[in-house]
């Protein structure tokens, strides 16, 4: 298995159809705002992602994660709304942008 740079740029994988959904059916203001934190994403190493205040990355602990995925994590997208990944080598394997808070970690 190839060693995983942590300076190394990430990649984004956006083809999970749930996120693709999500992310065209926003409104326009908040398609931008998720755009531009994609954007930023793509500008950033993964020790960058994991210590910008401002994305927020976190484990989701109330959430089993499905086999072969170490665990799920959210992360801010917009000014209200997260999204849900998880890490595969270099890339971040964007999943879902949840309606709401709550729900990115699996509460009513």
């Amino acid at each position: 298995m190839a060693k995983i740079d942590p300076d190394g740029l990430v990649r984004l994988d956006l083809n999970n159809p749930v996120f693709q959904e999500n992310l065209l059916t926003l409104q326009k203001v908040e398609r931008h705002a998720a755009i531009e934190t994609l954007t930023k994403l793509r500008q950033m190493t993964w020790n960058q992602v994991y210590r910008d205040s401002g994305l927020k990355w976190e484990k989701i602990i109330s959430i089993k994660p499905p086999n072969g995925i170490d665990a799920i994590y959210s992360l801010r997208i917009t000014q209200t709304r997260r999204a849900t990944a998880y890490r595969e080598g270099e890339f971040i394997r964007l999943l879902t942008i949840a309606s709401d808070h709550d729900s990115t970690y699996g509460k009513k």
